[in-house]
């Protein structure tokens, strides 16, 4: 006897426990009258949006998710549902798969492997599962995991000896650089050794740092994949099995990873903006590479006519910077303004004149430049309601080189984990699908512009040498010893990790920005800002 598994790769609200009820009906008699499905399978906790955090500490919140699963099996016929949900017993918590047909509760299983590492929280909240989950449909015994579950070994083994035949595994896996590869490997060689087919739906969408690619698949008995949905796409398919065999269907390609990473930060701020209820985005456009990126990437996501940029020249803007910032903005489509930061810093260094009398010019003034635009970029960001995106990228942050109420001011940094040397790859990769960053901006010395003559390598290590630090440091947390064994110069690595302990306190005033790296500022990396740790 032939099944047919739709796989709901969609796209949901945290906390919206109504409208993603909603959803899921929709989507289940899609799946049931357009595409003749058996069966629909929805990602992890669909029902409260993931991750839910510190809502899962409401009882209201809990109470409406779990009289959300009687309200779908009221209302979804014809179609058996698989939905993840947080259910409530007693006074545990757990994250579940609920199966639900003709108004019945087939089965409920309880996640076993509850990840608490990198940007994971899951023990915070649940208590885990202790039995296998395996129900019988049409014939055929169908196991359930959940995301970590099949991460896991031993999980997959436990539920074929308590009788499944074919596995559906539930998912919010979100993406980093790689991840995508990684995560079917790993699920490939763990069926291959278990021999039976699996069935792995995941999460599609941003939610805040947070990005789901999708990318869902199927795998043969084999470990082989034998369907792939398309990454970063809101989509539902079908696959057909006979018996427990899945039958060959379309794999779409992956991307390559820089493709990869650009879609992810396209589909970061789309969301961000759309599920936040902003109108646009509006940003300060410099013409340097990362307002360039951050500009390209707005449109991408949004469209030319919702993204607005703002040129603020000073006295130390070259006449090259505000030429490339207007092409660019011509070349995006994008409706643009230019307003002088000379009469509000004039006003500024007036008012503190006497203050300041007798010290010497330093860093302060250069901050009063970058907090003027920051006023001018807010005020504008208010008035009409669109988002202010930053444009400071992942080297900057880890080091501090940026103005607190300056360049930091605003409400979401799409390249806040986005090292300096992948900039320039995006824009690269950017100008492949169509020119809009000027080549001279990718190539000329990157600069803050807040000073005569001024370039970033004043202040900081060239890129090619701060970044693999950073990443040594940050990302693998490798010691000083480490780093400097491995062939950097004692007096780089010096500077670069004294830098970035230095400023976790501007760090943590910084917005949320899209994860993209093994490790994150703000849900992968949580250091006190008051410490007396120095990593030299």
């Amino acid at each position: 006897m032939t099944l047919k598994i739709a796989l709901a790769q969609t796209n949901f609200l945290v906390g919206n426990i109504a409208a993603n009820v909603d959803n899921i009906i929709k989507a289940a008699n899609h799946a049931r009258d357009e595409l003749g499905a058996d069966i629909v399978v929805f990602p992890e906790l669909t029902i409260s949006g993931y991750p839910a955090e510190d809502l899962l500490l409401r009882a209201d919140f809990i109470v409406e998710a779990n009289n959300a699963v009687y309200q779908l099996a009221e209302q979804v016929t014809g179609i058996a549902l698989v939905v993840g949900f947080p259910e409530l017993d007693g006074d545990k918590l757990y994250n579940s798969a609920v199966v639900l047909h003709q108004g019945v509760r087939l089965a409920c299983y309880r996640k076993q492997a509850l990840p608490n590492y990198g940007v994971f929280d899951e023990q915070r909240y649940f208590t885990e599962g202790d039995q296998p989950g395996v129900f019988e449909f049409n014939g055929t015994f169908i196991g359930l995991t959940i995301c970590e579950d099949v991460w896991k070994s031993g999980i997959i083994d436990a539920t074929k000896q308590a009788g499944a035949e074919l596995l559906l595994t539930i998912n919010a896996s979100p993406y980093n650089s790689g991840k995508i590869h990684q995560r079917e490997a790993i699920i490939s060689r763990q069926v291959k050794a278990a021999q039976i087919p699996l069935v792995y739906v995941n999460q599609i969408g941003g939610q805040d740092e947070l990005i789901f690619d999708g990318a869902s698949f199927v795998t043969d008995a084999q470990g082989d994949i034998v369907f792939r949905a398309e990454e970063f796409k809101e989509q539902i398919s079908v696959i057909e099995f006979d018996g427990n065999k899945p039958l060959t269907n379309i794999c779409v390609p992956l991307y390559n990873e820089i493709d990869s990473d650009y879609q992810a930060l396209v589909l970061g701020i789309k969301d961000y903006v759309r599920k936040n209820s902003f109108q646009g985005a509006i940003l300060g456009l410099s013409g340097g590479i990362d307002s360039a990126l951050v500009l390209a990437l707005a449109v991408d996501a949004l469209g030319h006519d919702k993204v607005e940029a703002v040129l603020m020249p000073s006295r130390y803007t070259q006449d090259m910077s505000n030429e490339d910032a207007v092409l660019e903005a011509k070349a995006l489509g994008v409706k643009y303004h230019i307003i002088s930061i000379e009469p509000a810093v004039n006003a500024f260094t007036g008012m503190l004149a006497e203050v300041f009398a007798g010290t010497a010019k330093d860093t302060t003034e250069e901050n009063i430049q970058a907090r003027c635009r920051g006023v001018i970029l807010m005020a504008l960001s208010n008035k009409k309601g669109k988002l202010l995106l930053t444009t400071g990228n992942k080297s900057e942050m880890s080091v501090g080189y940026a103005t607190l109420y300056g360049d930091m001011a605003g409400g979401f940094a799409p390249i806040k984990d986005v090292p300096k040397l992948l900039v320039y790859q995006l824009a690269r990769f950017r100008n492949t699908l169509s020119w809009v960053i000027p080549e001279r901006v990718i190539t000329r010395p990157p600069s803050a512009e807040l000073a005569p003559d001024q370039v970033d390598e004043n202040s900081l290590p060239p890129y090619d040498i701060l970044d693999p630090i950073l990443e040594r440091y940050v990302e693998l947390d490798q010691s000083a010893e480490e780093i400097i064994a491995a062939g950097f110069r004692r007096e780089d690595v010096v500077r670069a990790i004294t830098l970035v302990d230095r400023n976790e306190y501007k760090r943590r005033q910084s917005p949320p920005g899209i994860r993209i790296t093994s490790k994150a500022f703000g849900r992968d990396r949580r250091y006190p800002i008051t410490s007396g740790y120095r990593g030299i």
